[in-house]
């Protein structure tokens, strides 16, 4: 950052906000407040008189909402940058009121030691547009490693997405690895839960059928349910035996929602999980539209998978929404089905697919929250964000739910330059973002620098 970037940066800093006659959905209710932000922080809640000291920001029939935590995102930096980098995607999330994100761990290098994840980090301190956090990888080559780390400042270890460095690096396929992790670490464990073996066998036997051209909207059947319904169940037996925090990512079908509880509070759940975006919005119908442009793993399953995943997420048995935003240029979503690679650009749009699906009356503003903000800040023990608190980070987003638009070429902001939504009309906007006190985003327009920082953990005890 040049010296007059950090000038600058200093000068918006001091800026003091105050947001009148909001409404403000937080903890559970939607009340009209004001909200003052002073430096970084939230500073008051309530009725609070305007002074010349105060920018004024008239909230008069908009919501105000905390920022949102994504916590499954691969911004593809190191390595991979030629199709989303730190800075692209992390401004994209401002965009969508994203306000802090958790990037897997499969960059070039993957993540596999403490020092990569270090290097990350520095990375992100210069690039960040928001808050961030990187995840410790694990798989066969460093599992002792792992375990003998001090991982006491690690949101979470995973093995998501460095399966595709190799087969034998999905651990839920590998109970051998799954008992000697979940017995040795103290830390929370993320997991990509699908069988692989049932998933060859799958393609084997399509292979049959089709040769190497299996149509996309077979992924659904070889990727099936039965490959992530065994995996998970298998999953959790092995983490409850050891007591071990679990996290299962990206749930897709509606059997494996019957393997959580919602009888205890999210505080003292360990076993957790979290459904993605897509596959609330999306189902196998989609295929035949959009092709590999929604080819995911886990994959896009049925019409009552989409349904069964909602009526959890209300129910409280999946306690967190996610977006697992996995960029590829369009030339690497081209091919077929074997080349045609997995994942897709959603977190500029993540917000406004949810806030769509409560003016459909599918899902409250309040529970939009509870799953976006409050419960990710919860889970992974973010210290002073997901909540809208005094002495908080002042990470904050308006929305309009009245304002028309439509997802295009001209205002996708992807590095990738392409999203599966384009066309699409939502019926709500993000009008502005905080982040950490600075009005980052505002109606199109982004500040002078990334204000973004690195999120902390607070003790559970």
């Amino acid at each position: 950052m040049t010296g007059y970037g950090l000038f600058l940066r200093l000068m918006r800093a001091m800026t003091n906000y105050l947001i009148k006659n909001v409404s403000l959905v937080n903890e559970g209710s939607i009340t009209k407040k004001d909200v003052l932000i002073i430096d970084q922080f939230i500073a008051r809640i309530g009725q609070i008189d305007p002074s010349p000291n105060y920018h004024i920001i008239d909230g008069s029939g908009k919501y105000l909402l905390p920022g949102i935590i994504d916590a499954q995102v691969h911004f593809r930096e190191p390595g991979l940058t030629h199709k989303a980098d730190l800075y692209t995607e992390s401004r994209a999330a401002i965009a969508g009121g994203v306000t802090s994100f958790i990037d897997m761990p499969n960059t070039e290098p993957n993540v596999l030691s403490m020092e990569v994840c270090k290097e990350k980090y520095a990375l992100a301190k210069k690039r960040s547009w928001a808050n961030y956090a990187f995840s410790l990888g694990v798989n066969h080559t460093n599992l002792d490693l792992v375990i003998n780390t001090n991982l006491a400042d690690v949101l979470l270890v995973t093995d998501d997405g460095l399966y595709f460095s190799g087969k034998g690096n999905i651990l839920a396929d590998r109970p051998d690895m799954m008992e000697k992790l979940f017995s040795g670490c103290k830390s929370l464990i993320a997991i990509h839960s699908e069988k692989e073996a049932i998933i060859e066998a799958n393609e084997n036997l399509y292979r049959q059928q089709y040769g190497e051209d299996i149509p996309i909207k077979m992924h659904p059947l070889i990727r099936s349910e039965k490959a992530c319904y065994e995996a998970t169940k298998d999953a959790i037996a092995i983490a409850e035996k050891h007591q071990t925090r679990l996290h299962i990512l990206h749930l897709s079908t509606e059997i494996e929602t019957h393997l959580f509880r919602n009888d205890i509070p999210l505080c003292d759940k360990k076993i957790t999980t979290e459904v993605s975006v897509h596959h609330l919005w999306f189902s196998d119908k989609d295929y035949e539209r959009l092709g590999a442009k929604i080819k995911w793993n886990p994959a896009i399953k049925s019409d009552k998978d989409r349904k069964g995943l909602l009526k959890a997420l209300l129910d409280d048995r999946i306690d967190i929404i996610t977006t697992d935003h996995a960029p590829h240029t369009l030339e690497e979503k081209q091919g077929n089905y074997f080349q045609a690679k997995s994942g897709a650009p959603l977190i500029q749009h993540s917000l406004n697919c949810l806030l769509e699906m409560h003016q459909q009356g599918l899902i409250p503003l309040e529970k939009i929250v509870e799953k976006m903000c409050h419960n990710p800040a919860i889970l992974y023990q973010i210290d002073k964000r997901g909540f809208v608190r005094e002495g908080f980070y002042a990470d904050l987003v308006l929305i309009d739910l009245s304002q028309e638009w439509q997802v295009s070429p001209e205002n996708i902001l992807y590095k990738c330059g392409w999203s599966p939504l384009e066309g699409t009309v939502f019926h709500n906007k993000v009008l502005q973002t905080f982040v950490n006190g600075e009005l980052s985003y505002d109606q199109g327009v982004f500040s002078e620098v990334p204000s973004g920082q690195a999120l902390q953990k607070y003790s559970a005890s």
